[in-house]
């Protein structure tokens, strides 16, 4: 039968607090494969063994059941593995042919071999060479290359069964999603802010989006394509809040009132302000931003430094020392990026200024910002349009 051998990364040094973390993790993997049919749980050795049951061991759902796996924080690694019994002639009768589809099409492999149950006659050492050898019988086209093999063949022996594995992928990493708290993200429709958010969920933070609109000058699709944003992060996340919030008399109120040059950082600090107010409604521990230092005229250490005054809790910055080139890296490989390059502009982009200042001194900041109308702010945090994500 072939079974998935999902093993801890970080929390397997976790110590006394191990189990609360291990327990958060099966949650979420439960709730991630729940529609893929039935599965059972059982860990050991820091590893989770789920077993297909109730109509999930079709091949389409295992594959999809993999690659929900490699999705879920946590996990340091993902093994689609054939469970046998302890019994060497067994092991290589059923599992050199199970190992058939990877190898066939490979040049050179390697079998890695790792007796956890000591009492199994045969050592790692002889496992691996026998079992080698075997793998070698029925595909003599193949080489052994102990350094840079085609495929690594995981052979395990464990406490109650063997397990052959073809191909060990690496695991999402981080902790477990809901393990340390919730955060609330800016999010716009740009590259920077989903990595933002999935990289504080790859800490443990249960984190909801808070998108800023300005229609008419933001359209409908905008606010379309920060949802697709929220649907894929969701896959990683979980269940996702997006909080949608209308700026536009806000940012009018700044074009009208003050000079043009800081109209950026003033509109940051409004953003700043209305996520605070959210965030100590509905319990957000901090904020999360897509900021990285020197990338625009909102992100230099002096305007930095203004929107910072207007928050009472921390605000986190995850890619803030990180170029562009990285960032999208990220962006790519969680499937955000195409989205994010829909040419569909946010709010940020509207009325921006032609010489945006670059090193605003704070006391001009709050000198200006006594000419707006405070009422823009306190109405725009009343009038919020919610969303839910990721739900099953």
């Amino acid at each position: 039968m072939e079974i998935f051998m999902a093993k801890y990364g970080e929390i397997a040094l976790k110590g006394n607090n191990k189990r609360l973390f291990e327990e958060r993790m099966i949650k979420n993997i439960k709730r991630r494969l729940s529609p893929l049919g039935g599965f059972t749980y059982e860990r050991a050795q820091s590893t989770l063994y789920i077993t297909p049951v109730s109509g999930a061991s079709e091949n389409a759902n295992l594959n999809e059941a993999e690659r929900r796996l490699l999705t879920v924080f946590g996990l340091g690694a993902v093994q689609r593995s054939l469970s046998l019994p302890k019994d060497y002639g067994e092991i290589v009768r059923l599992g050199v042919p199970y190992l058939e589809n990877k190898l066939v099409s490979a040049k050179s492999f390697k079998v890695e071999a790792k007796r956890a149950d000591k009492a199994f006659p045969m050592n790692s050492m002889e496992l691996m060479r026998e079992f080698g050898g075997a793998v070698l019988e029925a595909f003599p086209h193949l080489k052994v290359d102990l350094h840079s093999p085609d495929v690594t063949v995981h052979l395990e022996i464990r406490d109650n069964n063997a397990f052959v594995c073809p191909n060990r992928l690496q695991g999402a990493g981080g902790i477990p999603v809901g393990t340390s708290g919730k955060a609330l993200v800016l999010l716009s429709g740009g590259i920077d802010s989903p990595v933002a958010a999935y990289m504080m969920a790859k800490r443990g933070l249960t984190v909801d989006m808070l998108h800023f609109q300005s229609p008419p000058y933001t359209s409908e699709r905008a606010l379309i394509k920060v949802e697709s944003l929220c649907e894929k992060l969701s896959e990683y996340c979980g269940e996702i809040r997006l909080f949608c919030i209308n700026l536009t008399e806000a940012q009018e109120d700044i074009r009208d009132n003050c000079p043009e040059e800081f109209m950026t950082v003033l509109l940051r600090r409004a953003m700043m302000k209305i996520a605070m107010k959210l965030c100590g409604e509905r319990h957000y521990s901090a904020v999360i931003t897509g900021e990285s230092v020197g990338q625009v005229a909102s992100q230099t250490p002096a305007a930095i430094i203004c929107t910072d005054d207007a928050a009472n809790l921390p605000v986190y910055r995850p890619v803030i020392g990180m170029d562009k080139i990285e960032i999208t890296a990220i962006a790519r490989k969680i499937g955000t990026f195409e989205i994010s390059t829909l040419p569909y502009e946010d709010c940020c982009t509207v009325f921006t200024p032609r010489r945006p200042k670059l090193k605003p001194l704070l006391s001009d900041v709050q000198r200006l910002e006594k000419r707006l109308n405070p009422a823009f702010i306190q109405d725009c945090s009343e009038n919020i349009n919610i969303k839910i994500f990721g739900q099953l």
